[in-house]
């Protein structure tokens, strides 16, 4: 039988509760974390979407950074919005630092600031694109699970995920997004299973 996941939400700023419905739903058990002991207790991470900058000052004052690092090498990561920015390998619009998980560039605020936002459906599935950013130059071996304007809103790389709209605002549990993203995490830990 597969370990139900544990799936950590990073918690440092963002929307970060609004997950847990979703991710229980899929059948997966949801907790916030802050420090590294709580994340090297869960199975895979949720990068929330909320303020990159913000996140990043947070990450660099509590000294998160390298174990985020050697967390992100080893377990699956999903990140929302302003996760996909820190998830990118090169980020604009300013430029910023990153983790350099998926090889992407990701253009902050490219589709416009808050009045700009909307709801879209995808698949039958409404998402929000608030303050979304615009990913380019994404390296072929991407699965790209969905585009808008020509450029990909959802992306698969292995064990990691990125979606520039937020699934976790739309009240139908669960979004198709977070049951993905859970079996993602099934699947990694069943492959590396002692």
């Amino acid at each position: 039988m597969t370990k139900r996941p544990t799936i950590g939400c990073l918690a440092l700023q963002g929307c970060v509760e609004r997950h847990r419905p979703h991710i229980e739903a899929a059948f997966a058990d949801f907790t916030p974390v802050k420090t590294v002991k709580e994340f090297e207790a869960v199975d895979a991470f949720i990068l929330p979407g909320g303020e990159s900058t913000t996140m990043l000052k947070l990450i660099e004052r509590f000294e998160l950074w390298d174990a985020l690092k050697e967390q992100f090498a080893r377990k699956p990561v999903w990140g929302i919005c302003a996760g996909s920015i820190l998830m990118a390998e090169h980020v604009e619009n300013p430029e910023q630092k990153s983790f350099g998980i998926m090889p992407y560039t990701a253009i902050r605020n490219g589709y416009g600031r808050q009045l700009e936002s909307e709801i879209i459906d995808i698949d039958g599935y409404d998402v929000s694109f608030i303050r979304a950013p615009v990913l380019t130059k994404p390296a072929d071996d991407l699965e790209i699970l969905n585009t808008r304007d020509g450029e990909p809103t959802w992306i698969r790389n292995g064990k990691n995920m990125v979606t520039t709209f937020h699934p976790e605002l739309t009240f139908t549990f669960p979004s198709p997004m977070h049951a993905m993203f859970v079996n993602i995490v099934k699947e990694h830990l069943k492959n590396n299973a002692a």
